[in-house]
C-alpha cells in the first residue's frame, strides 16, 4: 500500500484526485497486489535459494517476507498520517513554492523516513533470508536481488498479458498524470 501511495505521489497525483480517493485506491489495489506479491515472491526466493544451497521451505520464506514488512506497515502509517495534515500536498511529486514551511518540512520528513523503512526492510529480508536458508549474508543478498528481478519481469510480464487479453483495463489501476 505504501508503494502505491510512493507512486501516486511520484505521478503527481494530488494535483488532480482527492486524497480519499488516492487512499482507498491504494488500500484497496495495495492489499491484493500486496498478498499476490507475497506468494510470487516467496515461491522465487524459495526457488532461488534452493539452487544456491539453503533449504527453506516456502511457508519460512513468506514468514521472513512478512516479518521484513513490518516497516512498511510502519511507513503507511506516517503515509496516512502526513496525509491527514497536509492534504493533496501529500501527493504532489515537486510542492509549491509558497507551501507552507510546516508542510514542506513534514512533507520532507515522511519522503526520508520512507526511504529508511525502506530499507530496514529490506535489510530484515535478507538476515531473514540467510537464516532460514542457512546462506552466508552475501548469497542472501544476492538471492534477495536477483529474486526482485525476476519479481519485476514476472509482473510485467503479467501485466503485458492482461493488457493483451483485456485492452485499456490497467489504466483504471496505475496512477494517471
Amino acid at each position: 500500500m505504501g508503494n502505491f501511495l510512493a507512486l501516486y505521489r511520484h505521478e503527481g497525483a494530488g494535483a488532480h484526485r482527492s486524497v480519499e480517493e488516492i487512499l482507498a485506491k491504494s488500500f484497496a489495489y495495495g492489499v491484493v497486489a500486496g498478498v499476490v506479491s507475497v506468494y510470487l515472491m516467496a515461491v522465487i526466493y524459495g526457488r532461488l535459494g534452493l539452487r544456491a544451497g539453503g533449504k527453506a521451505t516456502t511457508t519460512q520464506v513468506i514468514h521472513v517476507l512478512a516479518y521484513g514488512g513490518v516497516p512498511m506497515a510502519a511507513s503507511l502509517a506516517i503515509w496516512v498520517l502526513t496525509a491527514l495534515l497536509a492534504g493533496e500536498a501529500t501527493f504532489v511529486e515537486t510542492p509549491r513554492a509558497d507551501l507552507e514551511a510546516f508542510l514542506a518540512l513534514l512533507l520532507h520528513v515522511q519522503f526520508i523516513a520512507y526511504v529508511l523503512l525502506l530499507i530496514w526492510s529490506i535489510v530484515l529480508q535478507v538476515m531473514g533470508l540467510s537464516e532460514i536458508q542457512g546462506l552466508t549474508t552475501r548469497k542472501a543478498f544476492g538471492v534477495w536481488f536477483l529474486g526482485q528481478i525476476i519479481g519485476f519481469l514476472a509482473s510485467l510480464f503479467l501485466a503485458l498479458v492482461i493488457e493483451a487479453l483485456f485492452p485499456g483495463i490497467l489504466i483504471h489501476f496505475i496512477p494517471a498524470p
